[in-house]
């Protein structure tokens, strides 16, 4: 049976991608986006079963709008993709204050909101899926990229939670974490003023990487999105889903570590309870 989808930031990238293979396999897309026309082909092509929505993830307002108006439309919607984001790059000294509260905004607050919007619906119709689209940035570090990490990490923190309040009504979470893939995902950072201070350091050599082009890519966009159309249809998806061998190895390597660091404080931990 097709399904219908909503996905937010469908413009380029994965979401563009997963929007097209959608719809040539028969599927109903709503799709949310910020430039206008960036959808005009598969609109032709595609008339009814694609509904486009002019979309600012930084409005609340305007978010609680665009899902009211999708479920008004289309009746029930069987996958919600929070995909809309971008990456802000610079060491935590250099970004701007602006350019930090609109990162903030639109990868972990819009995502939040867009999550609470539809809830109520997913409720109503009985069930549903939520894929949020995070990164292997949601469970590891570079340098270079600490507040895009701080939206990943907090928007999987969230997820986890809400995770467990929804699952009584038949609403399951999935929580995608790509590694460098190849889409045009650099294209659309915001890159702070670097200084020079930083050049000889971990964060400089990050920096350069990326200048020159050298900094390992190794996903491939169209298999990302097969693999996350697969999870979704699955009648019971995995929670986590890393995509791409540098996201697994960088992730069960950065988890082994970190479990192996937690597990030497084990006396101090048991030290802070209280006497029984």
């Amino acid at each position: 049976m097709s399904k219908i989808w909503l996905i937010t930031g469908a413009s380029s990238g994965l979401g563009r991608i997963m929007t097209e293979d959608l719809l040539e396999r028969g599927d109903r897309v709503v799709a949310t986006i910020r430039r206008k026309d960036a959808l005009a082909d598969l609109e032709r092509e595609y008339g009814d079963r694609l509904i486009v929505m002019m979309l600012e993830m930084t409005d609340t307002v305007a978010i609680r709008s665009a899902v009211a108006a999708a479920f008004g439309h289309v009746g029930r919607i069987d996958v919600v993709v929070s995909n809309a984001g971008y990456g802000l790059f610079g060491a935590a000294e250099e970004v701007a204050d602006a350019d930090i509260d609109r990162q903030i905004a639109t990868n972990l607050t819009g995502s939040i909101q867009l999550i609470r919007a539809v809830l109520p619906y997913l409720r109503q119709q009985g069930g549903g899926h939520i894929m949020q689209v995070s990164s292997e940035g949601g469970q590891i570090a570079y340098p270079n990229f600490s507040l895009y990490h701080a939206t990943k990490w907090g928007i999987e923190g969230f997820i986890e939670s809400v995770a467990q309040e929804v699952a009584p009504f038949r609403i399951d979470c999935i929580i995608v974490e790509p590694g460098p893939t190849g889409t045009n995902f650099a294209d659309g950072m915001v890159h702070a003023a670097p200084m020079a201070v930083y050049d000889d350091t971990p964060a400089g050599a990050v920096r350069k990487a990326i200048d020159a082009g050298t900094f390992p890519i190794n996903g491939d966009a169209r298999r990302t999105v097969a693999a996350m159309i697969a999870a979704a249809d699955s009648e019971k998806p995995p929670f986590r889903l890393p995509l791409g061998s540098k996201a697994y190895d960088n992730i069960t390597r950065e988890l082994a570590s970190r479990l192996t660091s937690i597990e030497t404080q084990r006396d101090v931990a048991y030290s802070a309870d209280g006497k029984r």
